[in-house]
């Protein structure tokens, strides 16, 4: 983890501490981590911005992207503090204008995500930023629309890891050797 104000294991601390878990949510038997109280404290928000954009300069970064929905609120602030520009990666439909979209297999079904098709060009390294990194189908969508676009993939960054899910396995052919930065594994 990136060089911040508290070391990595008192920021780890400071996160996992507003970190709520919310039993059967949104279904029984899933135990949901609601990351709201972390971003209602300026403390613990501002001490993961400054990580992430930290990381955004340690990558070599020259945009952030951010994933639906969650991602946008970390990546967006991280991207301002580092000096760059945020792209999001929206659901399939969402964006107005001309767009390259990503079809991937979800556990039961299939989704889209799109970008904007001219947010990112081949001069650009992408750092992507989301929230929770469970069973890698977005993230690694996200990988290949970043390449398709020409750009270069300088890693993915998340806050939380769901250590018991397949995401990582899933996600590392997609980096194709980019690093997987992790706040929390949990």
């Amino acid at each position: 983890m990136a060089t911040t104000a508290p070391g990595a294991g008192e920021l780890r601390e400071l996160l996992a501490g507003r970190i709520r878990d919310v039993p059967d949510y949104p279904e029984p038997g899933i135990l949901f981590k609601d990351i709201t109280p972390l971003l209602a404290d300026p403390e613990a928000f501002g001490a993961l911005t400054a990580a992430l954009a930290g990381l955004c300069r340690e990558r070599g970064a020259t945009k952030v992207v951010g994933l639906e929905a969650r991602g946008f609120i970390l990546a967006a602030p991280a991207a301002v503090r580092a000096g760059l520009g945020f792209v999001p990666v929206r659901k399939a439909g969402k964006l107005p204008g001309a767009t390259l979209s990503q079809a991937y297999e979800l556990e039961y079904g299939s989704a889209e995500i799109e970008i904007h098709a001219e947010d990112l060009v081949p001069d650009d390294r992408v750092l992507v930023i989301d929230d929770v990194l469970a069973t890698g189908g977005t993230a690694e969508a996200s990988l290949r629309l970043i390449r398709r676009t020409g750009a270069r993939v300088a890693g993915v960054a998340v806050l939380m890891e769901l250590g018991f899910l397949p995401g990582r396995a899933r996600l590392e052919a997609a980096l194709e050797g980019a690093p997987l930065d992790v706040v929390l594994t949990v």
